[in-house]
């Protein structure tokens, strides 16, 4: 298996909390993956943060430990679940459906706790390491 993780995952796996560690060592971190979206938002952070060196010097150490996947590959998943969120009347954010887009297209596991709005995407499997009571195969 291969596994996305989520910016809130990896946040958490900064902090050393909810044994995200421990899960990563358990599936293989070379089975372990982000996007360059989530990397855009740790960077985001990291910047509007009151200790931008601390934060920034994290972000480089998450893109040495694991690999970083484009999102050009996945842009027509992200095109279609768009209009069909629209249409729906359930859009989520731009940020949330490329990363949801890239756990689809690439075919991993969408890790997140953030499953109120990665859920609604077609084909999305869902795991949160930080409650595992939900996980989720659509």
């Amino acid at each position: 298996m291969k596994y996305l993780l989520d910016t809130d995952i990896c946040i958490f796996f900064l902090q050393g909390k909810h044994r995200i560690k421990d899960k990563i060592n358990e599936v293989g971190i070379e089975n372990c993956f982000l996007s360059e979206i989530t990397i855009a938002e740790l960077k985001y952070g990291a910047e509007k943060s009151n200790d931008y060196e601390k934060h920034s010097k994290e972000v480089d150490k998450m893109e040495e430990l694991f690999t970083v996947i484009p999102i050009y590959e996945i842009l027509d998943i992200y095109a279609k679940e768009r209009v069909r969120l629209q249409r729906e009347g359930n859009l989520i954010p731009d940020f949330d459906l490329l990363i949801g887009a890239s756990s689809i297209g690439h075919k991993m596991i969408m890790v997140t706790n953030n499953e109120k709005h990665l859920e609604r995407l077609n084909k999305v499997k869902i795991e949160n390491w930080k409650n595992p009571a939900f996980n989720k195969f659509l």
